[in-house]
């Protein structure tokens, strides 16, 4: 019996070496390589050598002009689900891979059998594979929600050769898979879920859908860092990586699109988990400041930007004398050293004392705040809870802040104003450069140079 060849392979990358090293050489991550069996080394191909003598890895292509390629683009199929479509790009592109992650029990499979039910309605052919649960178990969920899945077309199978086979037979024009690192090949020794299991399913599976034009989705798993389980190389072989996130316990969903070939990205659709499925929020802005009032201090509102799609989300500050040693500095929702810039520019540029002070902050809904256009709002907060003064209730917050204080201006102001306008607010305060020509009617913008200005024209 011939041995079993192994190898080193890197987590982060996937990259294959001979002999364990400390360092990966490709993506120079540490203590990234473990030992798996490897792939058989396959022969060289020849043109006329059949796709059944080279593994099923199809015909040879032949080069081609780009002028000469024939063919439009494919009109994209729609779920009925508007957030999970809008988060795709408009809908399913036929012949895409798409990836979706999240913790478990957040709602990864219920989505995606909602999906299945609702394509299967609109007379689009399925194939739902488990590979952690029963038919039994996939049934009792889908006779839970509202979409009606009876439709689908279920397997239980874990053997990547048995459902390629099934999915052949049944050829199917969207392909679940559930999860990825429960699929394996006979082909490679070692358990499912390993780096090189999960490399090589993946890598057929995304053959298998641009050869049939049919669209795959897979569950992965994630790790205790929050990235996917599995080798990193997951994320580049499929062309769209969705990342489902909780709001902390609550029923909020966030599902983002962090990497998409056919859309933008960091799109988000928001969900609330029911009895039924996931519900879509039609209007997120109104369900993150559902729980809001007025006339309480340390708080503010600010218009981000989550993709295309602006989004006012409060944020919430409180600033107390600190009484047992060190200060301290927590953060939910923005990263821990934007907020020490921020108190350090306040503290130097606005004569607000933070030393003595616990400082905690808050973005409220499980949002985070990813990008600079929430420094006003953080500022305006965290100055609120000093003076203990709440800022204006009926305010949105737009703007960067540099380290000599001034208010820079940000990117989509229009789109912002028009979503704070929508939701009742009637002021914003932005940097003066950022003012655009024309206001959506109902709002006035007030300018500030700095945010010593800024405190000055909020609390006097």
């Amino acid at each position: 019996m011939a041995k079993t060849r192994t190898a080193f392979f890197c987590r982060e990358c996937g990259n294959e070496t001979a002999r364990w090293q400390g360092q990966c050489p490709a993506c120079h991550e540490w203590n990234t390589l473990v030992e798996e069996p490897a792939a058989p080394k396959r022969a060289k191909a020849a043109a006329g050598v059949s796709a059944s003598a080279r593994g099923g890895y199809g015909p040879v292509a032949a080069p081609v002009r780009l002028r000469d390629v024939e063919g439009a683009e494919a009109p994209r199929w729609a779920t009925g689900l508007a957030e999970f479509d809008f988060v795709l790009g408009g809908g399913i592109v036929p012949g895409s891979v798409v990836l979706v992650g999240g913790e478990p029990g957040i709602g990864k499979s219920t989505i995606l059998l909602q999906v299945a039910g609702r394509l299967e309605g609109a007379s689009k052919r399925t194939l739902y594979v488990s590979g952690e649960e029963s038919a039994h178990q996939v049934k009792l969920r889908a006779d839970r929600l509202e979409e009606a899945a009876g439709s689908v077309t279920l397997l239980a199978e874990t053997e990547l050769d048995s459902i390629l086979l099934r999915a052949a037979e049944l050829a199917p024009q969207v392909l679940l898979i559930d999860s990825i690192q429960t699929v394996y090949t006979p082909e490679l020794e070692g358990a499912p879920g390993n780096v090189g299991q999960v490399r090589e399913c993946a890598a057929r599976l995304q053959r298998f859908a641009k050869q049939t034009g049919t669209a795959v989705f897979l569950v992965g798993h994630v790790t205790k860092g929050g990235g996917i389980a599995g080798p990193k190389t997951l994320e580049h072989i499929v062309d769209t990586v969705l990342y489902f996130e909780s709001a902390g316990g609550l029923d909020n969903r966030v599902l983002r699109a962090t990497k998409n070939r056919f859309g933008g990205v960091d799109e988000i659709g928001v969900f609330r988990m029911t009895a039924a499925g996931l519900a879509p929020v039609g209007n997120p802005s109104e369900l993150f400041l559902g729980e809001r009032h007025g006339g309480a201090s340390g708080s503010a509102v600010v218009a981000t930007m989550e993709g295309t799609r602006p989004l006012l989300v409060e944020v919430q500050a409180l600033a107390a004398k600190a009484s047992y040693g060190a200060p301290q500095r927590v953060s939910t929702g923005l990263d821990h050293k934007r907020l020490a810039l921020l108190l350090a520019v306040l503290e130097k540029r606005a004569g607000l004392a933070f030393g003595a002070l616990d400082v905690f902050l808050n973005v409220v809904g499980g949002l985070r705040l990813a990008e600079t256009a929430g420094d006003v709002a953080v500022a305006v907060a965290l100055a609120s809870s000093v003076f203990d003064r709440p800022a204006p209730s009926d305010a949105v917050f737009i703007g960067e802040l540099g380290l000599g204080g001034e208010i820079r201006p940000v990117g989509q102001v229009e789109r912002r104003l028009a979503e704070a306008a929508r939701m009742g607010f009637k002021t914003a305060y932005l940097s003066p450069r950022a003012v655009p020509k024309t206001l959506p009617p109902g709002i006035r913008a007030v300018a500030a140079e700095d945010v010593r200005a800024l405190v000055g024209l909020i609390f006097g």
